[in-house]
């Protein structure tokens, strides 16, 4: 009876050491779901932004070289607007290759995207010093007789180079005057720019 005893004993022994066995696997793969579900959490906002950021590889300042797209306000000092592309689409240039006056151009460096800056150009940087000698007259009858010129108005010659445009300063009854510069030639510029994208 003992020895059967001793039997019963062991095999309890053995089903408590399967049981335990059972119970540890259990708790292991327990564990182990919760960890899987600890790393397959979706990641936060600010932390897919940071992901989607490496992903892309965007670089998150402008430099040179860089094509960007931008809206922008210019304003003479006087405060008068003279260019916007705020009521059209952004401006796309390439940092570098002179598309735009050098001011502009050096200002977007550094500049991360949805940032804004408002800089002041000189004329120096901008469409460069007024030229007196740029100013000149011309016969009326060198235009077409049906033409009326009026002060303010710009007319385009076909040169080798291209057109050219002037703009008309003075009328009289037998010449006009006509002035070459740009338009914003000697004058210090004031841009709102805003970089809306890094292409």
């Amino acid at each position: 009876m003992l020895q059967h005893c001793g039997r019963i004993g062991n095999m309890l022994k053995s089903k408590y050491t399967l049981l335990m066995v059972i119970l540890v696997i259990a708790a292991i793969l327990v564990s182990g779901c919760a960890a899987l579900q600890e790393t397959t959490e979706p990641p936060q906002p600010g932390e897919q932004a940071e992901q989607e950021e490496e992903q892309t590889g965007q670089p998150e300042e402008a430099s040179a070289g860089d094509t960007v797209r931008v809206h922008y306000t210019g304003r003479l000092q006087d405060g008068t607007v003279f260019d916007s592309s705020l009521e059209r689409e952004p401006l796309e240039l390439t940092i570098g290759q002179g598309e735009v006056i050098a001011g502009f151009e050096h200002a977007l460096i550094g500049m991360k995207v949805g940032t804004s800056v408002t800089v002041t150009i000189q004329a120096e940087h901008a469409y460069g010093p007024y030229y007196d000698d740029l100013v000149f007259e011309v016969p009326r009858s060198r235009l077409p007789e049906d033409s009326e010129p009026q002060v303010g108005q710009i007319l385009g010659f076909q040169t080798e180079s291209g057109t050219w445009k002037v703009t008309v300063v003075e009328v009289s009854e037998s010449t006009i005057t006509l002035d070459s510069n740009h338009p914003l030639a000697g004058k210090d510029l004031t841009f709102e720019i805003e970089l809306v994208e890094i292409v």
